[in-house]
Protein backbone atom coordinates (compact mmCIF):
# COMPACT_ATOMS: atom_id res chain seq x y z
CA UNK A 1 0.00 0.00 0.00
CA UNK A 2 1.03 3.61 -1.02
CA UNK A 3 1.96 6.16 1.93
CA UNK A 4 -0.96 7.27 3.55
CA UNK A 5 0.04 11.23 3.43
CA UNK A 6 2.75 11.67 0.51
CA UNK A 7 3.93 14.68 -0.23
CA UNK A 8 2.11 15.43 -3.62
CA UNK A 9 -1.28 15.35 -1.12
CA UNK A 10 0.44 18.19 0.53
CA UNK A 11 1.09 20.34 -2.63
CA UNK A 12 -1.93 19.84 -4.51
CA UNK A 13 -3.54 20.47 -1.37
CA UNK A 14 -2.13 23.91 -1.11
CA UNK A 15 -2.43 24.80 -4.53
CA UNK A 16 -5.99 23.38 -5.21
CA UNK A 17 -7.23 26.07 -2.30
CA UNK A 18 -5.43 28.79 -3.74
CA UNK A 19 -6.95 28.29 -6.89
CA UNK A 20 -10.70 27.16 -5.63
CA UNK A 21 -10.21 30.64 -3.64
CA UNK A 22 -9.50 32.65 -6.70
CA UNK A 23 -12.06 30.35 -8.90
CA UNK A 24 -15.11 31.49 -6.01
CA UNK A 25 -14.31 35.21 -5.68
CA UNK A 26 -14.14 35.60 -9.45
CA UNK A 27 -17.12 33.54 -9.71
CA UNK A 28 -18.90 35.67 -7.95
CA UNK A 29 -17.77 38.70 -9.52
CA UNK A 30 -19.30 37.29 -12.56
CA UNK A 31 -22.34 36.45 -10.61
CA UNK A 32 -22.70 40.48 -9.20
CA UNK A 33 -23.51 41.34 -13.34
CA UNK A 34 -26.74 39.30 -12.70
CA UNK A 35 -27.45 37.78 -9.44
CA UNK A 36 -30.63 36.00 -9.80
CA UNK A 37 -30.70 32.07 -11.12
CA UNK A 38 -33.48 30.31 -13.21
CA UNK A 39 -33.97 26.76 -14.54
CA UNK A 40 -35.23 27.99 -17.37
CA UNK A 41 -33.47 30.64 -20.41
CA UNK A 42 -36.56 32.61 -21.07
CA UNK A 43 -35.36 34.64 -17.68
CA UNK A 44 -38.53 36.17 -16.95
CA UNK A 45 -38.28 38.74 -14.58
CA UNK A 46 -39.46 37.97 -11.31
CA UNK A 47 -39.47 34.51 -11.75
CA UNK A 48 -36.23 33.73 -10.36
CA UNK A 49 -35.77 30.89 -7.85
CA UNK A 50 -32.81 32.72 -6.10
CA UNK A 51 -31.84 36.69 -5.96
CA UNK A 52 -29.03 38.26 -4.29
CA UNK A 53 -30.32 41.82 -4.96
CA UNK A 54 -32.84 43.93 -3.41
CA UNK A 55 -33.72 45.58 -6.70
CA UNK A 56 -37.02 44.35 -8.53
CA UNK A 57 -37.81 45.11 -11.92
CA UNK A 58 -41.09 43.33 -13.85
CA UNK A 59 -41.59 43.07 -17.97
CA UNK A 60 -44.37 45.20 -17.45
CA UNK A 61 -42.77 48.08 -15.68
CA UNK A 62 -43.52 51.55 -16.98
CA UNK A 63 -40.52 52.90 -16.13
CA UNK A 64 -37.54 52.00 -18.86
CA UNK A 65 -34.91 50.12 -17.42
CA UNK A 66 -32.14 47.24 -18.97
CA UNK A 67 -30.14 44.95 -17.76
CA UNK A 68 -27.41 46.70 -16.81
CA UNK A 69 -29.82 48.43 -14.31
CA UNK A 70 -29.94 44.43 -12.59
CA UNK A 71 -26.04 44.57 -11.68
CA UNK A 72 -24.34 45.01 -8.35
CA UNK A 73 -21.18 46.63 -7.04
CA UNK A 74 -20.03 43.65 -4.98
CA UNK A 75 -17.66 44.18 -1.99
CA UNK A 76 -13.77 43.47 -3.22
CA UNK A 77 -13.81 41.84 0.36
CA UNK A 78 -15.47 38.33 -1.45
CA UNK A 79 -15.82 39.38 -5.22
CA UNK A 80 -12.59 39.29 -7.39
CA UNK A 81 -12.13 42.24 -8.12
CA UNK A 82 -15.44 43.64 -7.08
CA UNK A 83 -17.27 47.20 -7.61
CA UNK A 84 -18.46 45.89 -10.70
CA UNK A 85 -15.45 44.78 -12.77
CA UNK A 86 -17.52 42.16 -14.80
CA UNK A 87 -14.85 41.72 -17.51
CA UNK A 88 -11.67 41.79 -15.16
CA UNK A 89 -13.84 38.89 -12.74
CA UNK A 90 -14.37 36.96 -15.98
CA UNK A 91 -10.39 37.33 -16.96
CA UNK A 92 -9.47 35.76 -13.74
CA UNK A 93 -12.40 32.92 -13.59
CA UNK A 94 -11.07 32.02 -16.67
CA UNK A 95 -6.81 31.72 -16.07
CA UNK A 96 -8.15 30.23 -12.78
CA UNK A 97 -9.81 27.74 -14.08
CA UNK A 98 -7.30 26.34 -16.27
CA UNK A 99 -4.71 26.10 -13.10
CA UNK A 100 -6.95 24.21 -11.28
CA UNK A 101 -7.64 21.78 -13.95
CA UNK A 102 -4.04 21.31 -14.63
CA UNK A 103 -3.43 20.86 -10.25
CA UNK A 104 -6.45 18.15 -10.63
CA UNK A 105 -4.62 16.22 -13.53
CA UNK A 106 -1.80 15.93 -12.40
CA UNK A 107 -3.50 14.66 -8.85
CA UNK A 108 -5.32 12.26 -10.71
CA UNK A 109 -2.88 10.91 -12.36
CA UNK A 110 -0.60 10.75 -8.94
CA UNK A 111 -3.30 9.31 -7.33
CA UNK A 112 -3.65 6.05 -9.75
CA UNK A 113 0.26 5.82 -10.13
CA UNK A 114 1.22 5.57 -6.81
CA UNK A 115 -1.94 3.34 -6.08
CA UNK A 116 -3.18 6.17 -3.78
CA UNK A 117 -6.52 5.21 -5.40
CA UNK A 118 -7.45 2.44 -2.85
CA UNK A 119 -7.69 5.21 -0.11
CA UNK A 120 -9.74 7.63 -2.46
CA UNK A 121 -12.27 4.46 -4.45
CA UNK A 122 -14.67 2.80 -2.93
CA UNK A 123 -14.61 -0.59 -4.12
CA UNK A 124 -18.08 -2.68 -2.31
CA UNK A 125 -21.24 -0.52 -1.93
CA UNK A 126 -21.10 -1.26 2.15
CA UNK A 127 -18.93 1.93 2.03
CA UNK A 128 -22.45 3.60 2.17
CA UNK A 129 -23.81 1.60 5.86
CA UNK A 130 -20.69 2.15 7.00
CA UNK A 131 -20.40 5.69 6.02
CA UNK A 132 -23.98 6.08 7.52
CA UNK A 133 -22.85 4.42 10.93
CA UNK A 134 -19.02 6.88 11.24
CA UNK A 135 -22.28 9.87 11.05
CA UNK A 136 -23.68 8.50 13.57
CA UNK A 137 -20.92 8.18 15.48
CA UNK A 138 -19.99 12.18 15.12
CA UNK A 139 -23.30 13.00 15.95
CA UNK A 140 -23.14 10.91 19.53
CA UNK A 141 -19.63 13.32 19.91
CA UNK A 142 -17.60 10.31 19.20
CA UNK A 143 -15.27 9.76 16.79
CA UNK A 144 -15.51 6.98 14.40
CA UNK A 145 -12.73 4.14 13.43
CA UNK A 146 -11.22 4.19 10.20
CA UNK A 147 -11.14 1.59 8.08
CA UNK A 148 -8.48 -1.12 8.49
CA UNK A 149 -5.25 0.14 6.86
CA UNK A 150 -6.73 3.23 5.49
CA UNK A 151 -6.23 6.81 6.62
CA UNK A 152 -9.75 7.74 6.28
CA UNK A 153 -12.67 6.01 8.02
CA UNK A 154 -15.91 5.68 5.70
CA UNK A 155 -17.73 8.97 5.23
CA UNK A 156 -14.31 10.52 4.80
CA UNK A 157 -13.63 8.29 1.94
CA UNK A 158 -16.87 8.56 0.45
CA UNK A 159 -16.57 12.51 0.99
CA UNK A 160 -13.51 12.51 -1.07
CA UNK A 161 -14.72 10.26 -3.73
CA UNK A 162 -17.23 12.27 -4.26
CA UNK A 163 -15.48 15.75 -4.30
CA UNK A 164 -12.74 14.59 -6.63
CA UNK A 165 -14.30 12.55 -8.88
CA UNK A 166 -18.00 13.82 -9.11
CA UNK A 167 -18.27 17.48 -7.98
CA UNK A 168 -14.69 18.58 -9.35
CA UNK A 169 -15.77 17.51 -12.64
CA UNK A 170 -19.40 18.38 -12.42
CA UNK A 171 -18.03 22.19 -11.85
CA UNK A 172 -16.26 21.88 -15.33
CA UNK A 173 -18.91 20.07 -17.34
CA UNK A 174 -21.51 22.59 -16.18
CA UNK A 175 -18.88 25.84 -16.46
CA UNK A 176 -18.82 24.39 -20.29
CA UNK A 177 -22.54 24.24 -20.51
CA UNK A 178 -22.50 28.23 -20.41
CA UNK A 179 -20.55 28.94 -23.08
CA UNK A 180 -22.04 30.49 -25.90
CA UNK A 181 -19.73 28.50 -28.58
CA UNK A 182 -20.31 25.89 -27.12
CA UNK A 183 -24.14 25.62 -26.65
CA UNK A 184 -24.00 26.88 -30.20
CA UNK A 185 -22.05 23.98 -31.86
CA UNK A 186 -23.36 21.32 -29.64
CA UNK A 187 -27.36 22.13 -28.55
CA UNK A 188 -27.56 18.70 -27.43
CA UNK A 189 -25.13 19.06 -24.55
CA UNK A 190 -26.75 22.22 -22.78
CA UNK A 191 -30.06 20.17 -22.76
CA UNK A 192 -28.54 17.76 -20.18
CA UNK A 193 -28.51 20.67 -17.85
CA UNK A 194 -31.78 22.14 -19.03
CA UNK A 195 -30.46 24.58 -20.97
CA UNK A 196 -27.76 27.95 -19.57
CA UNK A 197 -29.55 28.65 -16.82
CA UNK A 198 -29.78 25.39 -15.15
CA UNK A 199 -25.97 24.62 -15.86
CA UNK A 200 -25.44 28.27 -14.15
CA UNK A 201 -27.48 27.39 -11.50
CA UNK A 202 -25.96 23.93 -10.53
CA UNK A 203 -22.91 25.72 -11.09
CA UNK A 204 -23.48 28.06 -8.22
CA UNK A 205 -25.10 24.89 -6.72
CA UNK A 206 -21.40 23.67 -7.03
CA UNK A 207 -19.76 26.27 -5.59
CA UNK A 208 -21.98 26.35 -2.23
CA UNK A 209 -20.93 22.34 -2.07
CA UNK A 210 -17.29 22.95 -2.03
CA UNK A 211 -18.13 26.01 0.32
CA UNK A 212 -20.18 23.19 2.33
CA UNK A 213 -17.29 20.67 2.26
CA UNK A 214 -14.32 23.22 2.90
CA UNK A 215 -16.09 24.64 6.63
CA UNK A 216 -17.31 20.78 7.55
CA UNK A 217 -13.47 19.87 6.72
CA UNK A 218 -12.17 22.43 8.50
CA UNK A 219 -14.35 21.41 11.80
CA UNK A 220 -13.04 18.28 11.34
CA UNK A 221 -9.56 18.64 11.58
CA UNK A 222 -10.14 20.60 14.84
CA UNK A 223 -12.32 17.92 16.67
CA UNK A 224 -9.63 15.41 15.92
CA UNK A 225 -5.70 15.32 16.77
CA UNK A 226 -4.74 18.95 15.00
CA UNK A 227 -1.24 18.68 15.49
CA UNK A 228 -1.56 14.70 14.29
CA UNK A 229 -3.49 16.21 11.25
CA UNK A 230 -1.71 19.26 10.40
CA UNK A 231 1.70 17.23 10.08
CA UNK A 232 -0.30 14.94 7.73
CA UNK A 233 -1.81 17.59 5.83
CA UNK A 234 1.00 20.17 5.53
CA UNK A 235 4.37 18.17 5.81
CA UNK A 236 3.17 14.83 4.70
CA UNK A 237 4.22 12.84 7.99
CA UNK A 238 2.29 11.96 10.44
CA UNK A 239 4.92 11.72 13.28
CA UNK A 240 6.25 15.00 12.23
CA UNK A 241 6.53 17.73 14.64
CA UNK A 242 2.57 18.83 14.88
CA UNK A 243 2.99 22.49 16.42
CA UNK A 244 5.49 23.13 13.78
CA UNK A 245 2.49 21.94 11.09
CA UNK A 246 0.39 24.18 12.86
CA UNK A 247 2.98 27.07 12.31
CA UNK A 248 3.52 26.14 8.73
CA UNK A 249 -0.02 25.55 7.99
CA UNK A 250 -0.77 29.09 9.23
CA UNK A 251 2.10 30.47 7.30
CA UNK A 252 0.92 29.22 3.99
CA UNK A 253 -3.27 30.35 4.85
CA UNK A 254 -1.55 33.61 5.87
CA UNK A 255 0.38 34.11 2.26
CA UNK A 256 -2.82 32.72 0.61
CA UNK A 257 -4.58 35.63 2.66
CA UNK A 258 -1.55 37.72 1.48
CA UNK A 259 -1.74 37.15 -2.51
CA UNK A 260 -5.41 37.70 -2.40
CA UNK A 261 -5.54 41.21 -1.15
CA UNK A 262 -2.70 42.27 -3.50
CA UNK A 263 -4.09 40.87 -6.72
CA UNK A 264 -7.33 42.49 -5.83
CA UNK A 265 -5.66 45.69 -5.09
CA UNK A 266 -3.37 45.23 -8.17
CA UNK A 267 -6.74 44.66 -10.35
CA UNK A 268 -8.61 47.26 -9.07
CA UNK A 269 -5.60 49.66 -9.59
CA UNK A 270 -3.95 48.30 -12.54
CA UNK A 271 -6.99 47.08 -14.50
CA UNK A 272 -5.43 47.65 -18.28
CA UNK A 273 -2.51 45.69 -17.15
CA UNK A 274 -4.46 43.15 -14.92
CA UNK A 275 -6.27 42.83 -18.25
CA UNK A 276 -3.21 42.37 -20.98
CA UNK A 277 -1.50 39.98 -18.67
CA UNK A 278 -4.30 37.65 -17.92
CA UNK A 279 -5.31 37.64 -21.77
CA UNK A 280 -2.10 36.07 -22.49
CA UNK A 281 -3.41 33.08 -21.02
CA UNK A 282 -7.16 33.83 -21.37
CA UNK A 283 -7.37 35.19 -24.81
CA UNK A 284 -5.85 32.17 -27.04
CA UNK A 285 -8.17 29.80 -26.06
CA UNK A 286 -11.54 31.56 -26.59
CA UNK A 287 -9.50 32.79 -29.63
CA UNK A 288 -9.43 28.96 -30.43
CA UNK A 289 -12.92 28.00 -29.83
CA UNK A 290 -14.91 30.98 -31.14
CA UNK A 291 -12.80 30.27 -34.72
CA UNK A 292 -13.41 26.37 -34.29
CA UNK A 293 -17.47 25.87 -33.58
CA UNK A 294 -19.96 27.51 -35.78
CA UNK A 295 -23.60 27.49 -34.75
CA UNK A 296 -25.77 24.73 -35.12
CA UNK A 297 -28.96 26.15 -33.06
CA UNK A 298 -31.93 25.28 -34.47
CA UNK A 299 -35.29 26.59 -32.46
CA UNK A 300 -38.78 26.57 -33.01
CA UNK A 301 -41.39 28.99 -32.75
CA UNK A 302 -42.83 27.88 -29.96
CA UNK A 303 -39.27 27.88 -28.11
CA UNK A 304 -39.22 31.94 -28.45
CA UNK A 305 -38.98 33.85 -25.15
CA UNK A 306 -42.19 36.00 -24.01
CA UNK A 307 -39.78 38.72 -22.80
CA UNK A 308 -36.48 39.70 -24.25
CA UNK A 309 -34.45 41.73 -21.98
CA UNK A 310 -32.61 45.04 -23.44
CA UNK A 311 -29.19 45.47 -22.94
CA UNK A 312 -28.65 49.56 -22.78
CA UNK A 313 -30.82 52.37 -23.52
CA UNK A 314 -31.17 53.67 -27.33
CA UNK A 315 -28.97 56.32 -28.98
CA UNK A 316 -29.99 60.18 -27.50
CA UNK A 317 -28.40 61.97 -30.43
CA UNK A 318 -30.55 64.40 -32.47
CA UNK A 319 -29.52 62.42 -35.90
CA UNK A 320 -30.36 59.10 -35.09
CA UNK A 321 -33.96 60.15 -33.24
CA UNK A 322 -34.83 62.03 -36.79
CA UNK A 323 -34.35 58.87 -38.38
CA UNK A 324 -35.93 56.76 -36.21
CA UNK A 325 -39.08 59.31 -36.63
CA UNK A 326 -39.30 58.93 -39.94
CA UNK A 327 -38.67 55.46 -39.67
CA UNK A 328 -35.15 54.78 -40.73
CA UNK A 329 -36.01 55.92 -44.44
CA UNK A 330 -33.12 57.99 -44.86
CA UNK A 331 -30.64 55.71 -43.67
CA UNK A 332 -27.82 54.73 -44.95
CA UNK A 333 -25.31 52.19 -44.17
CA UNK A 334 -21.37 53.10 -45.16
CA UNK A 335 -19.36 49.84 -45.91
CA UNK A 336 -15.46 50.97 -46.45
CA UNK A 337 -12.20 50.52 -45.53
CA UNK A 338 -9.99 48.33 -46.74
CA UNK A 339 -12.36 46.65 -49.52
CA UNK A 340 -12.38 47.14 -53.61
CA UNK A 341 -15.87 48.19 -53.32
CA UNK A 342 -17.26 50.34 -50.61
CA UNK A 343 -20.55 50.97 -50.83
CA UNK A 344 -23.65 53.01 -49.15
CA UNK A 345 -26.42 51.01 -48.30
CA UNK A 346 -29.65 51.79 -47.28
CA UNK A 347 -32.71 49.55 -45.62
CA UNK A 348 -34.02 48.53 -49.11
CA UNK A 349 -30.71 48.01 -50.63
CA UNK A 350 -29.64 45.89 -47.44
CA UNK A 351 -32.84 43.94 -48.29
CA UNK A 352 -32.29 43.74 -51.66
CA UNK A 353 -29.03 41.24 -50.87
CA UNK A 354 -31.60 38.35 -49.96
CA UNK A 355 -32.52 37.14 -46.96
CA UNK A 356 -32.37 34.91 -43.99
CA UNK A 357 -34.43 33.53 -40.94
CA UNK A 358 -33.02 31.87 -37.42
CA UNK A 359 -34.67 31.13 -33.98
CA UNK A 360 -31.32 31.05 -32.12
CA UNK A 361 -30.81 31.56 -28.30
CA UNK A 362 -28.73 35.09 -27.18
CA UNK A 363 -26.39 34.83 -24.14
CA UNK A 364 -25.71 37.71 -22.65
CA UNK A 365 -21.92 38.32 -20.85
CA UNK A 366 -23.97 39.62 -17.74
CA UNK A 367 -25.23 35.86 -17.53
CA UNK A 368 -29.11 35.83 -18.50
CA UNK A 369 -30.40 34.44 -21.85
CA UNK A 370 -33.28 34.82 -24.14
CA UNK A 371 -34.56 32.85 -27.58
CA UNK A 372 -35.30 35.10 -30.61
CA UNK A 373 -36.08 34.70 -34.28
CA UNK A 374 -33.76 37.04 -36.28
CA UNK A 375 -34.15 38.00 -39.88
CA UNK A 376 -31.83 39.65 -41.74
CA UNK A 377 -28.56 40.10 -44.37
CA UNK A 378 -25.78 37.04 -43.84
CA UNK A 379 -22.27 39.11 -43.64
CA UNK A 380 -20.98 36.81 -46.01
CA UNK A 381 -23.09 38.21 -49.05
CA UNK A 382 -21.66 41.47 -47.44
CA UNK A 383 -17.80 40.36 -47.62
CA UNK A 384 -18.80 39.10 -51.38
CA UNK A 385 -20.74 42.53 -52.31
CA UNK A 386 -17.77 44.73 -51.04
CA UNK A 387 -14.54 42.23 -51.84
CA UNK A 388 -12.18 42.82 -48.73
CA UNK A 389 -8.27 43.29 -49.69
CA UNK A 390 -6.10 40.61 -48.48
CA UNK A 391 -4.84 42.98 -45.79
CA UNK A 392 -8.53 43.42 -44.22
CA UNK A 393 -8.22 40.96 -41.08
CA UNK A 394 -11.13 42.52 -38.92
CA UNK A 395 -14.70 44.32 -39.30
CA UNK A 396 -15.51 47.08 -37.08
CA UNK A 397 -19.53 47.84 -35.94
CA UNK A 398 -19.44 51.33 -35.15
CA UNK A 399 -22.77 52.51 -33.36
CA UNK A 400 -25.16 55.58 -33.05
CA UNK A 401 -24.84 55.18 -29.40
CA UNK A 402 -22.91 57.88 -27.51
CA UNK A 403 -22.12 55.87 -23.96
CA UNK A 404 -21.07 58.98 -22.56
CA UNK A 405 -24.78 59.94 -22.51
CA UNK A 406 -26.67 56.46 -22.55
CA UNK A 407 -24.46 54.48 -19.90
CA UNK A 408 -22.22 57.18 -18.07
CA UNK A 409 -20.27 55.70 -14.82
CA UNK A 410 -17.55 57.99 -15.90
CA UNK A 411 -17.18 55.89 -19.27
CA UNK A 412 -17.32 57.98 -22.87
CA UNK A 413 -17.50 57.98 -26.61
CA UNK A 414 -19.20 55.87 -29.45
CA UNK A 415 -19.53 52.53 -29.11
CA UNK A 416 -17.79 50.15 -31.48
CA UNK A 417 -17.22 46.50 -31.84
CA UNK A 418 -14.93 44.16 -33.85
CA UNK A 419 -14.90 40.66 -34.94
CA UNK A 420 -11.67 38.60 -37.31
CA UNK A 421 -13.41 38.26 -40.55
CA UNK A 422 -13.85 34.40 -40.56
CA UNK A 423 -16.41 34.82 -37.60
CA UNK A 424 -18.35 37.16 -40.26
CA UNK A 425 -18.41 33.99 -42.46
CA UNK A 426 -20.30 31.78 -40.05
CA UNK A 427 -23.30 30.46 -41.38
CA UNK A 428 -25.57 32.02 -38.76
CA UNK A 429 -23.66 35.60 -38.51
CA UNK A 430 -26.08 38.07 -40.21
CA UNK A 431 -26.71 41.87 -40.32
CA UNK A 432 -30.48 41.64 -38.85
CA UNK A 433 -33.03 43.70 -39.51
CA UNK A 434 -35.85 41.93 -38.03
CA UNK A 435 -36.69 40.59 -34.77
CA UNK A 436 -40.16 37.95 -34.51
CA UNK A 437 -41.03 38.77 -37.80
CA UNK A 438 -41.33 42.72 -37.34
CA UNK A 439 -38.96 45.32 -38.10
CA UNK A 440 -35.97 45.16 -35.53
CA UNK A 441 -37.64 47.64 -32.29
CA UNK A 442 -35.48 50.38 -31.55
CA UNK A 443 -34.81 49.11 -27.67
CA UNK A 444 -32.99 46.02 -29.56
CA UNK A 445 -31.01 47.52 -32.34
CA UNK A 446 -32.87 49.31 -35.33
CA UNK A 447 -32.48 49.93 -37.67
CA UNK A 448 -29.87 47.49 -37.78
CA UNK A 449 -27.93 45.44 -35.23
CA UNK A 450 -25.06 42.64 -35.66
CA UNK A 451 -25.94 39.10 -35.05
CA UNK A 452 -22.78 36.38 -33.90
CA UNK A 453 -24.65 33.23 -32.22
CA UNK A 454 -21.60 31.74 -31.32
CA UNK A 455 -20.26 34.94 -29.05
CA UNK A 456 -21.52 36.74 -26.23
CA UNK A 457 -23.91 39.75 -26.19
CA UNK A 458 -21.99 42.53 -26.05
CA UNK A 459 -20.18 41.77 -29.88
CA UNK A 460 -23.49 42.13 -31.88
CA UNK A 461 -23.25 45.90 -31.97
CA UNK A 462 -26.49 47.32 -32.18
CA UNK A 463 -27.75 50.56 -33.96
CA UNK A 464 -25.22 50.02 -36.64
CA UNK A 465 -24.48 53.51 -38.31
CA UNK A 466 -21.22 51.91 -40.81
CA UNK A 467 -18.98 49.16 -40.91
CA UNK A 468 -15.20 49.30 -41.73
CA UNK A 469 -12.75 46.62 -43.00
CA UNK A 470 -9.44 47.27 -41.24
CA UNK A 471 -5.76 45.07 -40.74
CA UNK A 472 -5.80 45.87 -37.17
CA UNK A 473 -8.23 46.68 -34.25
CA UNK A 474 -5.28 48.02 -32.03
CA UNK A 475 -5.68 51.29 -34.53
CA UNK A 476 -9.19 52.25 -33.07
CA UNK A 477 -10.09 53.58 -30.16
CA UNK A 478 -7.96 52.57 -26.65
CA UNK A 479 -6.95 49.25 -29.04
CA UNK A 480 -8.55 46.56 -27.13
CA UNK A 481 -11.24 45.72 -30.33
CA UNK A 482 -14.24 47.14 -28.82
CA UNK A 483 -15.65 49.94 -26.57
CA UNK A 484 -16.52 47.39 -23.90
CA UNK A 485 -12.92 45.80 -24.24
CA UNK A 486 -11.81 49.65 -24.24
CA UNK A 487 -13.85 50.67 -21.36
CA UNK A 488 -14.59 47.68 -19.03
CA UNK A 489 -11.52 45.63 -19.66
CA UNK A 490 -13.88 42.61 -21.40
CA UNK A 491 -11.81 40.06 -23.68
CA UNK A 492 -12.12 40.34 -27.21
CA UNK A 493 -13.15 37.01 -28.28
CA UNK A 494 -16.09 35.99 -26.30
CA UNK A 495 -16.77 32.33 -26.78
CA UNK A 496 -16.70 31.82 -23.39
Amino acid sequence: MPEFFPWWVAVTHFLNLFFLLLLARSGLEVLSAFPKLYWYDNCPPGREWLRFSKKMYGADSRKPWTSLDEEEAWTPLIALPGKKNIGLGRHWHFMSVQFWILTGLVYIVLVFATGYWHYLIPTHWSIIPDSINSLGTYLHFQIPSKIPGEPFEPAQKLTYFIIIFLLAPFQVLTGAAMSPSVLARFPWYGKIFHGKQGARSLHFLGLVAFAVFTVIHVFMVLIHDVPKEAASIVLANQDANGIEAIIIGCAGLFLILVLHVVITWFSLRYRRRTQRMLGVMVNPFERVISKSFLSRERFHSKDISPYFRVNGYPPTGEHYEQLAEEGFQDYRLPIGGLVDHPVSLSLADLRGLGGQSQITKHNCIQGWTAVAQWGGVPLARIIELVGPQERAKHIVFYAFDDKGLTEGEGRYGFFYGSIPVHLATNPQSILALEMNGEPLPIEHGAPVRVRLETQLGFKMVKWVCAIEFIEDYRDIGMGQGGWREDQQYYANAAGI
